[in-house]
């Protein structure tokens, strides 16, 4: 490799480095636009037409306020991300600069809510948190010493214990599980008939029994049980044909002909 060519390999690994290292400028604007409704705001029923920061004030405030260029860097920043499609309006006048308007990307989509209520916002708020922010920061000590984790360091007690204390993070917690659960579940049940045999379902946890729900639409000879933390699922709404039980994985699940058991990617640090 010749000097010109590794002082190219050279800035390139500070500049990535750099980037990783300001990476939670990311989830945090994730999380400002999603607090702010941004998403709900530019669909618009299915319209999805570009406006600017301005505009967008106007329906995420409609009694006024709001700072448009701070609002504009956010939006910028996840464009870079494909979250939004910028779209610049030049009107051939040099003495100003273009205006710039947004629209949503398929990813900035799934921020949006369905007819059902759902999406994948819940899921970015739910990360974000601040008993799980205060737990990230004590990860190394997971390396130092891993008979704690950061959690229980940060905030006392285990994570699902804590939750179960609090109704409004447990219920976010439930939101975002049904939010990424549906669609995914939708995929299956397009293209997977393993359970047309299935007696007796039991889905280990569960959460609100929303896959369960889905799966009894379309096999309503199945059995559903419900199987998460009793705290979980004393907030599990009522569903025909699905019995909710309260437990430890770890401990015991309850008998079925078949388990389904599904990975949400939530991290309790």
């Amino acid at each position: 490799m010749g000097d010109v060519q590794r002082a190219e390999s050279s800035n390139k690994a500070r500049l990535a480095i750099m980037e990783l290292a300001n990476m939670i400028s990311v989830p945090m604007s994730l999380n400002a636009i999603v607090r702010l409704n941004v998403p709900d705001a530019i669909w618009q029923g299915g319209a999805n037409t570009p406006l600017s920061v301005v505009q967008i004030l106007s329906r995420v405030l409609p009694s006024g306020g709001g700072d448009p260029e701070n609002l504009q860097r956010i939006l910028r920043m996840l464009t870079s991300y494909g979250v939004f499609d910028e779209h610049l309006n030049c009107s051939g006048d040099d003495s100003h600069s273009p205006e710039r308007k947004y629209s949503l990307t398929d990813i900035g989509k799934t921020l949006v809510t369905d007819s059902e209520g759902l999406s994948y916002a819940p899921y970015v708020l739910q990360h974000h948190q601040d008993a799980l922010m205060r737990a990230w920061p004590l990860v190394h000590e997971a390396v130092l010493n891993p008979t704690s984790e950061p959690f229980v360091k940060a905030n006392g007690e285990g994570a699902y214990s804590y939750y179960g204390k609090k109704p409004e993070m447990n219920g976010l917690m439930q939101k975002a599980m049904s939010g990424v659960s549906v669609p995914f579940m939708r995929a299956i049940l397009d293209g997977y008939d393993g359970l047309k045999g299935v007696k007796r379902l039991v889905d280990v946890g569960g959460s609100a029994g929303d896959c369960l729900r889905m799966i009894l639409q379309k096999y309503p000879h199945v059995e559903g049980i419900n199987f998460d933390l009793p705290e979980v699922v004393a907030k599990a709404p009522s569903i025909p044909g699905v019995t909710h039980v309260g437990g430890d994985m770890f401990e015991s699940i309850p008998a079925a002909d078949a388990i389904f058991m599904k990975v949400n990617v939530i991290y309790f640090t």
